[in-house]
């Protein structure tokens, strides 16, 4: 697809300021999106949406269709009068800093539970609501009857991973099935309660974002949670035992970062069998994804062209395996069902092989650039003067520390070559990298929001090698000024990244 000349910012819900221990959908989203249209900026950029588990971590979720109710908004639901105002009185103290997931999940989940109670009170009387419920229920039926299903009976399982469950629920035994359709009725509807709030709240919010002048950049895991509905009710497409364990698993051999390689643990696709059936999955998971994102960044894309097969139990991912992807037989499936322009990014970082780039070439897709990586020498691909027109150039990802961070702890021999290479003395360095990554020929530029306020590694998003104290970063309310906003502009304006919606007035000179 061909993009136009844009900027913009990448920030996860969750780090939204807000009352409420965690960013939401509410109203400080709303302020986001007219803070970054009034930057002069034109893209949102977050992490997947999915309601997350274990370690919290986005890129695990219980599905890849669902939304995470953790950020459906309180206000939202007092509003719409879901909640009564005595919900809301008896508030935690929550750092307003990071997201105490400990504390906050609880919390949000008996704020939800009042919202359904109130939900099932006015659901006879509410005749817009009650219709507006049926549509959607009925509307994501393919996805959320086995979404809810699952969710209600982890729940009733003391919230333990479906591959330890009874066996014939493990087997999806129709009639064991059926008596838990029966048994768990209301915490079925419950959880569905829960998506219906979710993405009335964020269409709202994403209604809004387009009137701002702003599209929204998504984020789709390749692959899916091994503790996922998707998995569960679909076990056919992946890689699993006759008790549904997985026989091999996803990662990434060993290399320079990681001796002994990365082990993701997500099974693994049979892609023989989504081939057989036109790739009926993929297709409908990404026409959801592109209804409630602008733009889909697809996280490991080089594992569409070949990806790291290990054997399931390998204690690393050393002993694993090169084995084919669907190369181009997906994406032109994808084509014919979607149309020929893809809204796709391709994040193409890692051991990046020819045929990764051919594939990512054949359909036109934008790579990934990312400024931290560039600096060893004149001839590294990750320096702008290296870019092609077609790519989106990060000064850092939520995987990366900050700029600062880097700069603070890395080899003084790349320090140097940076400073000499964007002629700067290192005394504002993530504002430096926010003008290399804006003044390229990339046609996207982004950095985390943690860059624009100058922050260093304390506000780092994500350690990917680190169990726990992920995802928790937030910003404060009083971090969206009026001086780094028009900073930002003047950026947008100097190298003609600048929106054209007319929220701010702009030099024209």
């Amino acid at each position: 697809m061909k993009f136009n000349r844009s900027s913009g910012i990448l920030l996860h819900p969750t780090s939204l300021p807000g009352p409420y221990g965690i960013g939401d959908l509410g109203p400080a989203a709303h302020g986001w999106a007219d803070w970054l249209s009034g930057a002069g900026c034109k893209l949102w950029q977050a992490l997947p949406l999915g309601p997350t588990g274990y370690g919290d971590s986005p890129y695990q979720c219980f599905s890849a269709f669902a939304g995470n109710p953790y950020l459906v908004s309180p206000d939202l639901l007092l509003r719409d009068g879901l909640l009564h105002a005595n919900d809301l009185v008896e508030r935690m103290d929550f750092d307003p800093r990071r997201v105490d997931y400990g504390r906050i999940i609880p919390w949000k989940l008996n704020l939800l539970e009042r919202a359904f109670s109130r939900f099932k009170a006015v659901f006879q009387q509410d005749e817009t609501l009650r219709e507006a419920h049926a549509a959607f229920c009925a509307e994501n039926a393919a996805w959320l009857d086995d979404y809810a299903l699952f969710m209600a009976i982890k729940e009733a399982h003391g919230g333990g991973a479906w591959d330890g469950w009874p066996e014939p629920l493990r087997r999806r035994d129709p009639v064991t099935l059926e008596a838990a359709r029966r048994s768990l009725e209301d915490a079925i509807s419950r959880y569905k309660f829960y998506q219906f709030i979710f993405f009335r709240q964020w269409r709202e919010l994403r209604d809004h974002v387009h009137q701002r002048g702003l599209r929204i950049i998504g984020d789709a895991p390749i692959f899916v949670a091994m503790d996922s509905s998707d998995v569960w009710a679909h076990p056919d497409l992946f890689f699993l035992d006759a008790d549904g364990k997985p026989t091999v698993v996803a990662g990434v051999p060993p290399d320079y970062f990681s001796p002994t390689g990365q082990l993701w643990g997500n099974p693994l696709y049979r892609w023989d069998v989504h081939k057989k059936d036109g790739y009926a999955w993929w297709l409908e998971r990404l026409r959801f994804t592109l209804e409630t994102v602008d733009i889909v960044r697809i996280d490991h894309f080089r594992g569409f062209a070949g990806y790291w097969e290990i054997p399931a139990g390998s204690p690393t991912a050393e002993t694993g395996r090169w084995a084919p992807g669907p190369g181009a037989d997906l994406f032109n499936a994808i084509r014919a069902s979607l149309g020929a322009d893809l809204p796709i990014i391709a994040e193409d970082l890692g051991l990046i092989t020819p045929d990764v780039t051919a594939l990512r070439d054949q359909f036109e897709l934008p790579g990934m650039k990312i400024l931290q990586f560039a600096f060893s020498g004149p001839d590294n691909p990750f320096l702008p003067h290296q870019y092609p027109q077609n790519c989106v150039v990060y000064s850092g990802t939520h995987d990366n520390d900050t700029a600062n961070g880097w700069y603070a702890s890395a080899p003084e021999v790349e320090k140097d070559f940076a400073r000499r290479y964007l002629g700067v003395d290192g005394s504002d360095f993530a504002w430096d990298l926010v003008r290399a990554a804006w003044s390229s020929t990339a046609v996207f530029a982004l950095a985390p929001m943690q860059d624009l306020l100058d922050l260093g590694t304390e506000a780092r998003f994500n350690f990917p090698s680190r169990l726990g104290g992920n995802w928790e970063w937030r910003m404060m309310e009083n971090d969206l000024g009026g001086a780094l906003q028009d900073r930002l502009r003047e950026m947008n304006w100097l190298y003609r990244r600048l929106s054209e919606h007319p929220a701010g007035n702009y030099p024209d000179n």
